[in-house]
């Protein structure tokens, strides 16, 4: 169908030469009209630059003419630049931009309300220092690893290949081993076109343990040993929850469950796919940490911590209790917003559950702060962070990496049509049909997730140099300023009290904290019954 509209041009080509001897009116000028339109068509096919052109010949050309009138069209009648649904078109210009290695300048000024609530910004020194090599890292890996990881601090975020299509997931592999960052499986294991190219990849272990299961959906010691010990795997990640549907489990149908997929998660082909909503290895806090330690051992010693969106917060400072009585640390802990997604979701698990990142990042900082185990382990950041800006605004917050799906999507070509869970993704990069899939053409868009990488972390170094810093890991929540209300404005991002260190071992105040650090232990994620 998505071909009918140059088909019926190419045909109507044909035709009127035809029809002209039957004709004495002046046929040609229809020649003219339809000719170029069906050599129009053609190219459109037959080019590997454009995902949209190659899958809808003629008619995305539509789409460039309506983005051409969009200031008239939009900013008087329908949205602004800035209106997030769920990314801006100016955050999606941005990121095509760089993906390109075009301009990605703003003229005239910004299109934000800098006295209005919410308005965020990173404050400049008047002694800024040398611009410094982008090439930012930060060691993955505490004492009780033997093989640490050197990871980028901006990396691809989880995608499962299923969810993305065979040629997203090659492109993104590709350009992550082109920039030298990582690349996030997602729970659905390890394809063959993750190695393919080559790239550095961090395995997600989600509640069905694909990749490394039993038959009956539990874990497998010996196949996530065979796997993990592959050179390309360079951490290891626990999936507790996704910021998507936190505390939701999901279901790949049967229809789509290919040869490939079920290869790959180690599941039947064309029986339905199915993560349940908790894990089945452990139990309680205690039992998470002691799984960590025995995946620890089973890939040689790399890298191993666990992704999570923040919910009840007794559940998180249970774990730390569990860190503190067992002595068993995670390398890493991922905090996952409830605003990240990059498929389906029930709209209540997307609009209303879980803690947005800003929040549940903090919170996690201050914890680990409160018992003095931040300096053993690092923490990555994700959801929503497409710019430079939005790594600094998370990093000042306490995270010592980021994390992008989306971002990384749009350098794909993804043009936010919202049909991820359809399987006619227009651009080919969330679908399994091949051939829409064709129209992303992997050399080209591997280019573009490097350029796109590379570029961002540019525009970091530029910030950070102008904040008078040297590498972002200097950043701190005073250099970052939220407005609360008008004319006011807070360091940090909310007004909750930073703990210091050792404060919640001895004691604290903070109500957040206090309440929800009583209610802990670390032999259950039950919060504890006041006796």
């Amino acid at each position: 169908m998505r071909y009918l509209p140059f088909a019926f041009i190419v045909i109507l080509t044909l035709f009127i030469p035809l029809a002209g001897t039957f004709w004495n009116g002046s046929w040609y000028w229809f020649l003219l009209i339809f000719l170029p339109l069906s050599l129009l068509g053609t190219w459109d096919i037959l080019q590997t630059r454009h995902n949209l052109l190659k899958n809808y010949p003629l008619l995305a050309h539509l789409r460039w003419v309506f983005e051409g009138i969009r200031p008239e069209i939009r900013q008087y009648l329908v949205e602004s630049d800035t209106e997030a649904i769920p990314f801006s078109r100016e955050q999606r210009a941005l990121v095509y931009e760089r993906a390109k290695d075009t301009v990605d300048v703003h003229p005239f000024g910004t299109d934000l309300d800098v006295y209005g609530e919410k308005y965020a910004w990173l404050n400049h020194s008047v002694a800024p220092t040398k611009k410094t090599d982008s090439c930012f890292c930060v060691k993955v890996g505490g004492a009780q690893c033997g093989k640490p990881y050197f990871a980028s601090v901006y990396n691809i975020s989880a995608m499962s290949f299923g969810a993305l299509s065979a040629n997203a997931i090659r492109a993104l592999n590709k350009g992550a081993k082109m920039g030298g960052f990582a690349h996030d499986t997602g729970e659905g294991s390890i394809s063959r076109y993750h190695r393919e190219f080559g790239g550095d990849l961090i395995w997600e272990i989600g509640t069905g343990y694909f990749g490394c299961r039993n038959t009956d959906g539990t874990f497998n010691a010996e196949t996530f040993a065979e796997q993990a010990a592959g050179e390309q795997v360079k951490m290891i990640e626990i999936k507790l929850s996704q910021g998507a549907k936190p505390g939701h489990g999901g279901v790949l149908p049967g229809r789509k469950v290919s040869a490939e997929i079920a290869a790959a998660r180690h599941v039947p082909a064309g029986v339905d796919c199915i993560s349940p909503s908790g894990h089945s290895a452990f139990n309680t806090p205690v039992e998470l940490l002691e799984f960590v330690q025995r995946l620890r051992t089973l890939c040689g010693g790399k890298p191993v911590g666990f992704k999570l969106c923040i919910g009840h917060r007794w559940e998180f400072l249970a774990i730390v209790k569990a860190m503190l009585e067992t002595g068993i640390l995670p390398d890493f802990i991922v905090v996952d917003g409830a605003e990240g997604g990059t498929g389906a979701a029930p709209l209540e698990f997307s609009d209303h559950l879980g803690t947005p990142l800003y929040e549940g990042l903090l919170f996690v900082h201050n914890a680990l702060y409160g018992t003095r185990l931040r300096e053993h382990i690092k923490i990555g950041a994700s959801g929503k962070i497409v710019s430079a800006f939005g790594m600094v605004r998370a990093m000042s917050l306490g995270a010592d990496w980021c994390n992008s799906a989306r971002g990384f999507m749009f350098a794909l070509g993804c043009v936010q049509s919202r049909s991820c869970h359809t399987n006619r993704c227009p651009v080919g990069v969330t679908t399994q049909d091949p051939g829409r899939q064709r129209a992303l053409v992997v050399e080209d868009k591997a280019q573009r997730v490097y350029h796109f990488h590379k570029n961002t972390l540019k525009a970091l170094a530029e910030v950070i140099s102008a904040a008078g810093l040297k590498h972002p890991c200097e950043l701190r929540p005073y250099h970052f300023y939220l407005r609360s209300a008008p004319n006011t404005a807070i360091p940090g991002n909310m007004a909750l009290d930073f703990l210091e260190p050792g404060e919640l071992l001895e004691g604290t105040e903070n109500p957040l904290f206090k309440i929800n650090w009583a209610l802990a232990q670390a032999h259950s994620f039950a919060p504890l019954k006041p006796a």
